[in-house]
């Protein structure tokens, strides 16, 4: 064995056929949540994600999201409360979906995740000690929390996201068709390897065992994971693990525009213009900046562009945030790609 795998635990998962046949992907908003919100609260500048913690950074702590549940919940470091992770039961759940799935937590599974963090953090703070007193009633508290984190750091944000997190599964399902499941687990990550029916994690700080366990596997591509992986063991549920999605390293490099062209006539000069120039959410008074619109006709576009399903608006404290959705992402790339038909044909 390398001595680079001698440090930490070695979790081996072992596979009948059965739990191969369990083996599924999923797209889990909660698992950006967490890593996310550790990225925004760290002192390190990230050489992904810097362009997103700038622009979100000061939303978090306006909204002083820096100093409650999520920053007792979420340390710099270490153990992540499982009961923020469920395992998603479709391949795509919606944020809402994940939300209910956490306040449905049993409270003796809360007050053993709790313990097992004061363990790690020695102690809880104030906010949480209160919740392992009373889960119940103080579940529905850090869900509003997360949803108003989701709101300000992620929406805005998560078409583009999604496309690299989508990218990322179909790549896996199409190399389970060709080559199967045992090469994909060989080939996810270098900290794991698949041999003989099993499946070997290395540097970990949790022993990972069947008997420990549920059936299957469920695999997570994240965003903002980091270049390691993050595990969930919590049977009955299959065990989770979330690695860092491929393409990730290109997902907030600024794209070229083109199909304006294209666009203007059926969209018009304004909307166009305001589609091209969100690539990167925006509030109205910034676009107005940006372009030399006035508010008013910024906000009339807007509005157009949201009823046709182009951009959508999330609340950011006083402001509001467009971003373009994937339909809109869709069509500037169609758009994109007529119009270089067009060129190349000589029209």
């Amino acid at each position: 064995m390398p001595e680079s795998w001698r440090r930490g635990v070695v979790a081996e998962l072992a596979f009948s056929a059965g739990d191969l046949a369990m083996v599924r992907f999923a797209v889990s908003p909660m698992w950006e949540v967490a890593p996310s919100f550790r990225l925004l609260t760290s002192t390190t500048a990230h050489p992904v994600h810097r362009p997103w913690v700038e622009q979100v950074r000061p939303r978090v702590v306006a909204a002083g999201l820096d100093r409650g549940w999520l920053a007792e919940l979420i340390g710099p470091s270490g153990y992540v409360p499982d009961f923020l992770n469920p395992a998603p039961g479709r391949p795509a759940p919606t944020p809402a979906t994940e939300w209910d799935a956490i306040l449905a937590s049993p409270a003796d599974r809360v007050r053993q995740d709790l313990d097992h963090l004061a363990r790690h953090q020695g102690g809880l703070g104030p906010l949480l000690s209160g919740l392992r007193d009373d889960p119940t009633s103080r579940l529905p508290r850090i869900t509003q929390e997360i949803e108003k984190y989701w709101k300000v750091a992620l929406a805005p944000y998560w078409a583009r996201i999604r496309s690299v997190l989508d990218a990322d599964v179909f790549h896996r399902a199409r190399s389970v068709a060709e080559h199967g499941a045992g090469h994909v687990l060989n080939d996810l990550h270098t900290s794991m390897s698949w041999d003989d029916s099993t499946l070997t994690l290395v540097r970990r700080k949790r022993i990972v065992t069947r008997e420990l366990a549920g059936a299957g596997l469920l695999l997570i591509p994240s965003a903002f994971t980091g270049p390691g992986l993050r595990t969930r063991v919590r049977p009955p549920d299959p065990p989770q693990i979330a690695y860092p999605a491929r393409g990730v390293g290109t997902l907030w490099e600024k794209r070229p525009v083109r199909g304006t062209r294209a666009l203007a006539p059926v969209l018009g000069r304004s909307r166009t213009l305001l589609l091209t120039e969100l690539e990167t959410p925006a509030s109205t008074t910034e676009l107005a900046r940006r372009t030399g619109l006035s508010a008013g006709g910024v906000s009339q576009s807007l509005t157009a562009l949201r009823d046709a399903g182009l951009v959508s608006a999330h609340r950011a404290g006083r402001s509001v945030l467009y971003a373009r959705t994937a339909v809109g992402e869709a069509l500037l790339e169609a758009a994109s790609v007529g119009e270089g038909s067009r060129a190349s044909d000589g029209l």
